[in-house]
């Protein structure tokens, strides 16, 4: 499976942008010391901004900047989200609005509360008519949300936008679910005889003892604590270009299987 990389975003809470990402994983400066307020998507109107939970803030920023990277029209673009765990903070809200006051439940947190919230942002905020994808898998999102991006380009022979995303839980939940800070990343993705930066070439592998490729630039220390983390190895490679290790960068797909991403630049 080969596709082409045409658009690449990245934001993470002291990583705003992929440009200050790939300075920081290929050593050239270090990541700065306090953490960026959360992006604000000039998609939205103020008062949706305002109103717009973490997740769909983070998600709206690295899909418009990977297309805009890309040079793509945003609103022709069937598109891919995948998160872990969506938005934590409210369902917590939720859950202890439901015990307390359950009267009291917020519409606009209640509308927000769906996985595809971000999605639907999306659609609306470009005037998209193109289908969307919204998934979860687990610890295993990032690469599943890659294969179904993939899977989409090659079946249907057209650019697709994927958006990983995943933000801070709160509340009861991190215990169990624990995620720190804001991480979000997109890529435009099209044919191989599409032009682009880079060359991706998957192929998915069965192994009881899989070995993964773990983050190992100064970046993997930042965005560590974030459930979305071991995305991070594949934009190491997209980073580092030519001088990335020669073997595939392997990512999680479930516990008996990998997304072997083999990476090369145009």
């Amino acid at each position: 499976m080969t596709v082409v990389v045409q658009g690449i975003a990245f934001w993470a809470s002291r990583l705003p942008g992929w440009e200050l990402a790939r300075e920081v994983i290929l050593g050239r400066q270090p990541a700065p010391a306090t953490a960026s307020p959360r992006p604000a998507p000039g998609l939205l109107a103020p008062t949706e901004r305002r109103r717009a939970p973490d997740t769909v803030a983070l998600a709206l920023e690295v899909a418009s900047r990977a297309c805009a990277a890309a040079g793509v029209a945003a609103h022709e673009l069937p598109s891919v989200f995948a998160s872990t765990h969506g938005d934590l903070a409210i369902s917590d809200y939720m859950c202890a609005t439901l015990v307390s006051t359950p009267t009291l439940i917020s519409p606009i947190k209640f509308h927000n509360s769906v996985h595809n919230a971000a999605a639907g942002y999306w659609s609306i905020g470009t005037g998209s008519h193109a289908s969307y994808t919204a998934l979860s898998a687990y610890h295993y999102t990032f690469a599943a949300g890659l294969l179904e991006a993939v899977t989409q380009v090659l079946c249907d022979e057209r650019t697709v936008l994927y958006v990983a995303f995943d933000v801070e839980a709160k509340g009861p939940l991190a215990t169990v679910s624990p995620s720190s800070g804001l991480l979000g990343t997109a890529l435009v993705l099209a044919p191989a005889q599409y032009p682009g930066s880079h060359r991706l070439s998957l192929a998915q592998d069965v192994s009881d003892a899989p070995q993964l490729t773990h983050a190992r630039s100064p970046a993997a220390a930042v965005v560590a604590q974030n459930v979305l983390a071991n995305c991070l190895p594949l934009f190491e490679a997209l980073a580092l270009g030519s001088d990335a290790p020669a073997t595939p960068t392997v990512l999680p797909l479930s516990q008996r299987s990998v997304l072997r991403v083999a990476v090369e630049v145009l």
